[in-house]
Formats: structure tokens, sequence, C-alpha cells
């Protein structure tokens, strides 16, 4: 049996801040609980850059999130017990979890819900068909390609345009696959901006809106999808239907809360979202219970989560010491752009505003920018536009087969798949320290690619 004033369910950005933030605001034992073995939860499948733009002012790939929201942890003294999963809450703050070496129970002053989501899958959305092999959600496809190096197809269908859907779209390109389509069923995407531009602009990949999958087609493995145009009540149109020939469809429909931890307590669940339901200050319907982040309502960014989480944190020590609790601004979710890209607009990805800037081709003049780094950024665009790459090495010797690496600089759009191949038969090899150059090649334009590892392995 275990005790401690703050205990915290769930290693992901919300769980570490609200760690961080209780060990700040006076608690004296801090537990997190998680069920990996590593911390950070789904940051480090998200080898991206585009994280961190609020928190620490920099862009920066998911895994590089991750590590320093963790050693944040650390630092200050909170106990992160990875490998354990939560089987079971009470009323009086008990918490049972399973590990390795069995059960394991925990008494807390207070608890903090940081159990993030989960993705909807083909049965949320109830798409006909037979159920071959090559029907993946984005998250889980995320994960074999980036996590475990595993390609599932070379002619891809995606369904749903969130932005986990959008980033794997141009993940799958530069790993030489085929994005045949992005389909949306509503008549805009669901995704930021800026992904739309930057994940199936910048490589042609085609969407349509009002569009869903209509029929899966194939016995043991997938050989095709119906599509089909969708009315006002997103029903497919008849006579609408055509066959895109495929050997794999992702599934991007959507996230909903993780609510077995909060479930499993009898706390009360928002019917909107189905996340936890909370007060203005983060508390649940048990005294003492906070929740934060996507386990209450899924949101845009890791960094509004994180910043969640600091105040579920420094709630969950106040309630121990009677002090009044802090409310969350609830207009503090997102800040950037959704949908399509302004037409003949650039969409800066270097700050959260998300600014879509337009040209005056008759005068050369721009409107949009909030800053002169967005201008600076569109004067870019239009004279040669520049991407930073994000990717996995093969790694020999590590706990896994990949590591993520980025480059040091953005290099020329048009260099990416370029970049790719010249990375294909680079390996690296463990122990690799984060921030390590890892990889120097010199592209056939002069630019010289430089690749640093994301994280430590």
């Amino acid at each position: 049996m275990g005790s401690c004033d703050v205990l915290i369910l769930g290693a992901g950005p919300g769980g570490l801040a609200a760690a961080a933030a209780a060990k700040k605001e006076g608690a004296s034992r801090v537990v997190v609980l998680d069920r990996d073995k590593k911390a950070g939860g789904i940051l480090n499948q998200c080898i991206h850059d585009g994280f961190g733009l609020i928190r620490y002012g920099r862009a920066m790939s998911g895994p590089e999130y991750a590590g320093l929201a963790e050693k944040e942890a650390r630092e200050v003294g909170a106990e992160l017990h990875l490998g354990r999963q939560v089987v079971s809450i009470t009323a009086e703050r008990a918490v049972t979890a399973q590990g390795r070496d069995g059960l394991e129970k925990w008494e807390a002053g207070s608890i903090v819900l940081a159990t993030g989501c989960r993705e909807r899958t083909r049965g949320a959305i109830a798409v006909p068909g037979s159920r071959p092999a090559g029907i993946f959600t984005a998250g889980v496809l995320q994960n074999f390609v980036n996590i475990r190096n595993i390609l599932c197809g070379k002619r891809i269908v995606i369904l749903g345009s969130g932005d986990i859907g959008l980033i794997m779209a141009r993940r799958l390109t530069l790993e030489g696959a085929k994005v045949e389509a992005v389909l949306e069923v509503m008549p805009q995407p669901g995704g930021l901006a800026r992904n739309i531009s930057q994940c199936l602009y910048d490589f042609g990949i085609p969407l349509y809106v009002s569009h869903t999958v209509s029929r899966i087609i194939g016995r043991k493995k997938l050989e095709a999808v119906e599509v089909s145009k969708v009315d006002a009540a997103l029903k497919p149109v008849p006579g609408t239907e055509w066959t895109i020939p495929c050997d794999a469809l992702v599934l991007s429909v959507g996230l909903i809360p993780e609510n077995e931890a909060a479930g499993s307590a009898g706390i009360r669940l928002d019917p909107k979202t189905n996340g936890a339901l909370t007060d203005e200050y983060l508390m649940t319907s048990d005294p003492g219970v906070f929740a934060c982040g996507n386990c209450r309502k899924v949101m845009d960014l890791a960094d509004y989560v994180s910043r969640q989480g600091e105040l579920a944190g420094r709630n969950a020590v106040r309630f121990l010491k009677g002090k009044a609790l802090l409310p969350w601004n609830e207009k503090e979710a997102s800040g950037m752009a959704k949908g399509f890209p302004l037409p003949g607009s650039v969409t800066c990805p270097i700050c959260p505003n998300g600014c879509q800037i337009v040209w005056d081709e008759s005068d050369g003049s721009c409107y949009g920018n909030r800053c002169q780094r967005g201008l600076l950024f569109a004067e870019q665009e239009k004279v040669r536009p520049m991407r930073t790459l994000t990717t996995t090495l093969r790694l020999d010797g590590g706990a896994g087969p990949l590591i993520p690496v980025r480059s040091t600089d953005p290099i020329p759009k048009e260099c990416l798949r370029e970049a790719m191949e010249a990375l294909r038969t680079v390996r690296a090899a463990a122990p690799v320290k984060a921030g390590e150059c890892l990889a120097e090649k010199l592209l056939s334009d002069g630019t010289l690619l430089a690749m640093l590892a994301e994280t430590d392995a």
C-alpha cells in the first residue's frame, strides 16, 4: 500500500504538467501512474513538429515535447511509476493498479485524471462491407510507421480529415506510399488549415469533402473502397459512387475522451463529450478528483493540455490545503485556424495564430499576417518554400527499431523526397542523446541535410 498527496493517472502532457505543478504548489509526494513503459503518452509517436509553440515558444516534435515535460516533472521530485494499468478507483480516492509484479494499491489525498483519449473505430461509424485486413485507425498506423517500422500499405485511402490523418498522409507519402485520396463527410475539413496546406497541398494529395466510403471491398485483404458523395443528412447519394483501388484504409474520424478510469469511480460524464464532467475548477463530481486534458474534452494542441494539467495539479494541492481553487478559462482551447486555407493564401506555422496570409498581386502587398515573422514566412514561400523534415532512422541496439529525427534547418520543399531517399540506408547505433547529429547528406541542389535525434535512445 502506497500513499501520496496527489496521485496522477496518465503520464502524457497533461499528467506530467500536473505533476510538476503539484510539486511546485507544495505537495510533499506526487505520484504518476501510466500503463506505458515510457512517459509522454501519444507524443512519443508524433514525430512531426509544431508542438510547444505556446508552452515553450518554439516548434518541437512530439518526442522532444514529451522529453522536456518529463524532465520538468522529475526535476521537481515527482515520482513516475510506469507500466501500471489502473484497475479501479473508489470514492475514498483509493486506486488499485496492475503492474509487472502484481496488484498495488494507493491512497491519495487528491487525484488528477489525465488519461487522454482514444480513436473512433470502424464500428463507431458503421462503414458497410466485408471485414478484410488493411483497415487501421490513424493513430494505430502512426504507431506502426513511426515506432515499429511497419508500412502497412502502398496505395492508401484516408477517411476523415482530422489532424492525425492529414499528418499521416504526408508521412506515408514521404515513406514511398501513394495516398490516393483523403475523404471528408463534412463540407469542410476538420484539421488545421496549416495541415491541409503542408500535408495535402504540398504533395498534390486530393481532398474530397462531402464524400465518404460507402462500401469496403475485399475478402481476406482490402482491395478497394467504394466512395460516394453525401447529402445534407450525410447519407451516401445513390448514383454518385466510384471505386478507388487500395490496399489500406486509414480512419481519421475523431477522438473520444478515455473515460474508463472515471467510469470505474462512478464519476459523472459530460453527455456532450463523454469525458469526465468538471466544474470551472476542473473538479469532477467526486470531491478531490480532478480531470484535465483530453479525458475531459478533446483539445487541439498539446500545449493547451499542458496548461490545463498545470491548473488541475495546482488545484489538487489547493484542495488538500483548504485554499480557494483557481478557475479554468474555457476559451483557452485552440488558437489556430481550421478548415480550408483562404484561396491564394499561405498558412504560417511559426506561431499559434496560424495566420493565413494573402498576396495582392496588383501591388505586391500582402495582408493577414499579425507579425513580422508571418510576413517573412510568406515572402519565403513565394520565392522558395522551405520545410522542416521529420522522419525516423533505423536504430541498432536500442529499445525499438527506430529513432525519430529532424533536420537542423528547413530544406527546400522540392527536396523532401530526395532527402528521404538519401536517408533510407542510414543506420544509427545506440546509445543516442537527444540533439545528437546522426546523419549528414549533401543534396543535389547543394543543401546540406543534417538530422538530429529528437530523443534519447
